[in-house]
Order: structure tokens, then sequence, then C-alpha cells
């Protein structure tokens, strides 16, 4: 499967899974609806891949480029995480094709330089992410003195795109893939899949987003929320059984404003590389 056909579609892919307190078929969910991911996605695509139409391109050079497409087709915020995340596969599947994607990943993260975070610095200031805040050195409103990799490492400590970055993707390959190609195999439906793997992100560390905009404290109790959901949804043969009981909190997630959009953003990487790898 081309790089292009992966990311599109584990876009769409995510959205067919029920992801409580985000965006997904059965609740649309702060301000934003199912329609304005998918265009984001349909636009993205071919800017954020398509070496054949858009020539050699550096990362932060995708990045800002899908951003800017993205931004103005919908003029919200629905992908910088997933953007984030994809760009680097990208650049190694289209950089690098004679070497397996792991080594490939490694090689491209090395290599980030100072006009890429200057690019991706641009894009996320374009889209401007809601709980981002300030810091006092290397904050994306200032020009950055630093590499992509070298700002990704400074965050790495509190937000899990940025911590992706600097493990070489190592928890999505060797953990959410594999726990995804496992569900697929037992519930034979990618939708439920996606919701085991949604799951796992949100119980292994407080969501960056919600954690960002609420603080640690709120942080915490979702995912301590999300360890027992997913205890008791991932022992269920029929994940149907559990459907009614994920609305429901889905909807409690919603009225107190609380979105895991980054769990939801390793969702849709954790599917793009199950893709590229059965490819």
């Amino acid at each position: 499967m081309k790089v292009q056909e992966a990311y599109l579609k584990a876009c769409l892919a995510e959205l067919e899974a029920l992801k409580p307190g985000n965006v997904h078929i059965f609740a649309d969910g702060h301000g934003m609806q199912v329609q304005h991911f998918i265009d984001s996605a349909t636009v993205s695509a071919p800017i954020l891949c398509d070496d054949a139409q858009y020539g050699d391109r550096k990362l932060g050079q995708r990045i800002l480029a899908a951003l800017e497409a993205t931004y103005a087709k919908v003029a919200c915020n629905t992908n910088l995480g997933i953007i984030l995340l994809a760009a680097p596969i990208v650049q190694a599947d289209l950089q690098y094709p004679h070497l397996s994607l792991t080594a490939g990943l490694k090689q491209v993260l090395s290599e980030t330089t100072l006009e890429d975070a200057e690019w991706a610095y641009a894009g996320i200031r374009l889209v401007n992410p809601a709980g981002m805040g300030q810091r006092n050195e290397h904050d994306v409103s200032q020009q950055p003195l630093i590499t992509l990799f070298e700002a990704m490492r400074l965050a790495s400590t509190h937000d899990m795109v940025a911590r992706q970055y600097v493990e070489s993707y190592q928890q999505l390959i060797f953990q959410a893939v594999p726990l995804y190609k496992t569900y697929i195999e037992r519930w034979e439906r990618p939708a439920w899949a996606l919701t085991a793997v949604y799951l796992y992100w949100l119980s292994s560390a407080p969501d960056s987003h919600i954690k960002r905009k609420y603080g640690e404290t709120v942080a915490l109790k979702v995912q301590q929320s999300a360890c027992e959901h997913a205890q008791a949804f991932m022992a269920l043969e029929n994940p149907k059984h559990y459907m009614a009981t994920l609305l429901q909190w889905d909807q409690s997630l919603k009225q107190e404003r609380l979105n895991p959009g980054t769990s939801a953003d390793l969702t849709v990487i954790t599917a793009m590389l199950a893709m590229l790898s059965a490819a």
C-alpha cells in the first residue's frame, strides 16, 4: 500500500471507531463534525504525501503545506497531531525506500534541521491549537534556535506526540500496532480494534491535549477512567456489548469539554503504520 493511501485510509478508519470524548461517526463534538475530518484528510493527503506533484520536499515543508491546506478548507485545528506524526513516516517512506520503516524513521528524525523547526512552528501558529500557552525558551511564537528534533526532545516530557519523535515511534510500532492487529483478528472489525487502540493510548499516559488545556489532575482522572474502560472492553468477546457504556462516557466527557485529541491522533498513526506494515 502506498503511503498516501495508508494515510488517507487511516484518517477515515479512525472516524468509524467509537472514541469517547473525540469526534466519530456516532457523535460530533467540540464544535467539530465528522465531515471536518473527512475534508481535512482529503485535502492534506496529496500535499503531505505526493512527491511526484510537489517535488523533493523537506520534513518541515510537508508539515506546513499540509496544515495550510487543511486550515484553508476547514478553518480549525483538526489534524495538527496527525500531520506532525505522519510527516516523518511519509518522509522515511519516500526518501529511504530501501530501508525498513523503522530504520528510515530513525534516519529522518536524526536529520531534522532548524528550517524544519521554522516550517513546523509556522504551521502550529497557523492552526493555533488550544492550551498551548507560552514557554520561556523555544516557544512556537518565537523564531526557533534549535532543530525540530531538539524541540520535540524538550517537549517529550509532557507531550506524547513529541515523545514518539524522541523514541523513534517505538511505542507505536512495537506496542500499539501489534495490539491493533490482535483485536482485528479477534473481533474481525477494524473499527472496534481502533477503539481498543484509542483506549490503550488514553490509558497509557495522561492525554497531552487535555493536560495542556485543563492540567495534569484532570488528565490523570481521565486516564484512570480509561484504564477501567480499557480493561472491561478488551476482555469482551463481543465489543458491541460495551457500546452503550462507551457512548455514555463519550457524552460525559463532551459535556465537560474534555477532548482526548492526542490519543485520537496516535490512533490514526497506529492504523497507518499497520497498513504500511501489511503492504
